[in-house]
């Protein structure tokens, strides 16, 4: 059976304009991928970046700080989230640049209806680390603690046992999840629980009960004047040496505007101050859409 010519022509037709609506939509698309901690709050700031930047969609997805910078030395993500400080190998520092978005505080957290209010840091890494196992030794009523924690790869877990275990092991009896939320569902549900997750997201919730730490409690202005010490950063990461496309430039300068840094701060995160706002990139503008001029990645540009 012969085809229509005409027929042939108007296919042909369709598939150049499908082809080029996937290029336009490809060079627009941005995928954002890492901390679960960060996820909601990257979640909030996509959606009002989407609506006032119609040329760009920023797409968020979590998996963990170690996918986050594994997907973007892969170049499979355009920006990675990582919950706290890269580590200093060739592997993070040698082919990564961090963007500081935020600070955030490490809030260790119980049922609301545990007597005890709080922990030193001490005793906390006793609890993480199997030495401990029952509330009375705390202060607190005759009961087995039951010890939760994220999982190897969670930024959240490395901040953790850095500043809390001293870099010592959870024990292997902890029960592990893969999120802030798995965490946040198990320790309200079990007024024995134990878990630690991201103040911003304590704060949101009234069914967490956060600890005092060292007689101080986790509180906003406790991160931000440093009383309180279990504090991280929230980074973006790109990879070294690379200069990010439009779409990564314009959404990153858009977190760090006065508008971006309004909504973390609105949710219980650690705003920057203007000399903390830096890029790998010169850039001349921030959240009015892409960028112009020299870029660069060997001085950081300050984002007014």
């Amino acid at each position: 059976m012969r085809l229509n010519p005409w027929f042939l022509i108007i296919l042909t037709c369709l598939a150049v304009a499908t082809a080029g609506g996937c290029r336009r939509n490809k060079s627009g698309a941005l995928n954002v991928v890492g901390s679960t901690s960060i996820q909601p709050f990257a979640e909030m700031l996509a959606q009002d970046f989407n609506a006032s930047h119609k040329e760009f969609n920023v797409e968020v997805q979590g998996g963990g700080s170690a996918q986050g910078i594994d997907n973007v030395r892969k170049a499979i993500a355009d920006i990675g989230m990582c919950s706290r400080d890269l580590k200093d190998d060739p592997e993070e520092t040698g082919k990564c640049d961090p963007v500081v978005i935020a600070y955030d505080g490490l809030a260790i957290v119980v049922h609301p209806n545990n007597p005890v209010r709080g922990l030193t840091r001490e005793q906390a890494a006793g609890i993480f680390s199997g030495e401990i196992t029952n509330w009375r030794e705390v202060g607190g009523e005759d009961r087995p603690i039951h010890v939760i924690t994220r999982e190897e790869g969670s930024g959240t877990r490395e901040a953790f046992v850095k500043m809390v275990m001293h870099d010592g092991r959870i024990f292997r009896k902890a029960v592990t999840q893969e999120s802030n939320g798995a965490v946040k569902e198990l320790v309200r549900t079990d007024k024995s629980g134990i878990g630690y997750m991201s103040l911003g997201i304590v704060l949101q919730d009234k069914g967490l009960k956060p600890l005092e730490i060292d007689g101080i409690a986790p509180t906003t202005q406790g991160v931000r004047d440093g009383s309180y010490k279990l504090k991280r950063p929230f980074l973006f990461v790109f990879r070294k040496g690379e200069t990010p496309g439009k779409a990564a430039q314009a959404f990153t300068e858009y977190v760090l505007s006065p508008a971006g840094q309004q909504v973390l701060e609105r949710e219980g995160l650690i705003s920057l101050t203007e000399a903390q706002k830096k890029v790998p990139w010169a850039t001349t503008a921030a959240a009015t859409g892409p960028t112009t001029g020299p870029t660069t990645t060997t001085q950081a540009a300050t984002v007014k």
